[in-house]
């Protein structure tokens, strides 16, 4: 006890005296002063901290004290000793401690104090992996227009945060009224990974006097991308509608983009259905799983023709198949799917098929849940335990179905006994 707490601390705190013998304290002693759980130590520790730089971190947190007066000191001095090279190094605990109640002060200490350090100074903290270090470096370089506009694109366009992103991308479309600009800023942010980067690049082209450039983003793999392209064509007076329909009408072209297909869908009509149609049979899996979302978007799914994509090898045209047969679950053969979840199946196709049967509901979802309680995959196993443990019967079906009263003794580790038995009168099944 008396390492960490000097005797006199310990009376000082009893008695409310001055506490005088801080001054003697070194560093390290100082230091647990200043996290002491008396606010009249805190405070005088504070005072004394002025003598030890190395205490300017705690110094920090004091700012956010609860108790006024140490807060005040840790204020004052944190004013007077915080330059840009200590900001720096001491931005990333600021910006945590502002998150706190009362910890607004540093944060508007340390952004004055930094708005005085030059790009070469702040290259630390824009590289810093915390991303609210980067965000607020970022704003400070943009706000002092300390990098280029062709190195504001490619933060956007490389960075991992969103917020970053965005700022980054509009402070260096800013500049596009520069004709000089353009080359160092467009081709990073039409190239980047993410989309809302991408997006306001494609944007951006018609303002730079290159509408031409967004066609080929009509295809583009993300949605908002595509939005974007279709806007700035339409605005040189092109159809992006009649671009689609040109080029998913070659269903035997192998390097048909995806994208195309789904895009006509989002700016056809129902008459677009008979091109997206053949498609379903395209070799690439991207576009016949565009092909089924398309329909499924234009209101013009075929039950009977979609059925067999069920058994696609790929995983993403099941997804796409199953969520567009979804409304007609009830209409497709309850055997045929049945069949689908046994474990020779491969794991989307078992996946695909339950999701349908645990749609329809009745008997047919208990039996098929039931039965993939002991499926080789965790995830479904836990998904079919939980059917069985919501599942409830039909009000179109018969009560008194011995084999309900089966399937759930056969998943009576989920449930409680009275739960069971519960269940089982509800179904009309002796328990």
């Amino acid at each position: 006890m008396s390492r960490f707490h000097p005797p006199f601390l310990l009376e000082w705190a009893r008695s409310a005296a001055p506490p005088a013998g801080l001054a003697r304290l070194d560093e390290s002693r100082l230091a647990i002063a200043l996290c002491h759980r008396d606010g009249r130590v805190r405070e005088e520790a504070v005072r004394q901290a002025v003598r030890h730089p190395g205490l300017l971190p705690l110094v920090v947190i004091r700012c956010a004290d609860w108790v006024g007066p140490v807060r005040e000191q840790a204020r004052q001095l944190l004013r007077e000793a915080l330059d840009v090279d200590a900001a720096l190094g001491l931005a990333p605990l600021v910006l945590r401690v502002g998150r706190r109640d009362r910890g607004a002060f540093g944060v508007e200490v340390l952004g004055r104090v930094l708005r005085e350090a030059s790009g070469g100074q702040l290259a630390v903290l824009l590289a810093d992996p915390d991303r609210v270090v980067r965000r607020f470096a970022y704003g400070l370089a943009v706000e002092g227009r300390l990098l280029r506009p062709a190195e504001l694109a490619r933060v956007a366009a490389r960075d991992r945060d969103t917020v970053v992103q965005d700022l980054c991308a509009t402070a260096a479309l800013a500049a596009l009224a520069d004709e000089d600009a353009h080359e160092g800023v467009l081709p990073p942010l039409l190239a980047a990974r993410t989309p809302r980067t991408r997006s306001a690049g494609v944007t951006a082209l018609r303002r730079a006097g290159r509408p031409e450039q967004a066609e080929p983003f009509l295809s583009d793999r993300s949605a908002l991308v595509r939005a974007c392209a279709r806007y700035v064509v339409r605005q040189r007076g092109g159809d992006p509608a009649a671009w689609y329909r040109e080029r998913c009408a070659a269903a035997d072209d192998p390097g048909l983009p995806p994208g195309a297909v789904i895009g006509l869908a989002e700016c056809g009509d129902r008459a677009d259905a008979g091109l997206l149609r053949p498609l379903l049979a395209h070799p690439a899996p991207g576009v016949r799983a565009r092909a089924v979302a398309g329909l499924r978007a234009l209101g013009r799914v075929d039950t009977e023709r979609l059925r067999p994509l069920l058994d696609d090898p790929a995983a993403g045209v099941v997804r796409e198949t199953a969520a567009a047969l979804l409304p007609s679950a009830g209409e497709l053969p309850a055997d045929w799917l049945l069949e689908r979840t046994g474990s020779e199946r491969p794991r989307h196709v078992r996946v695909g098929a339950f999701r349908l049967l645990d749609t329809r509901g009745g008997i047919v979802a208990l039996r098929a849940a039931v039965g993939l309680l002991e499926d080789p995959d965790r995830k479904l196993r836990v998904w079919a335990g939980q059917s069985v443990q919501r599942w409830h019967p039909s009000p179109d079906e018969p009560q008194g179905d011995a084999e309900v009263g089966e399937l759930l003794d056969r998943g009576r580790h989920l449930f409680s006994d009275h739960v069971l038995r519960l269940r089982k009168r509800e179904a009309g099944v002796e328990s």
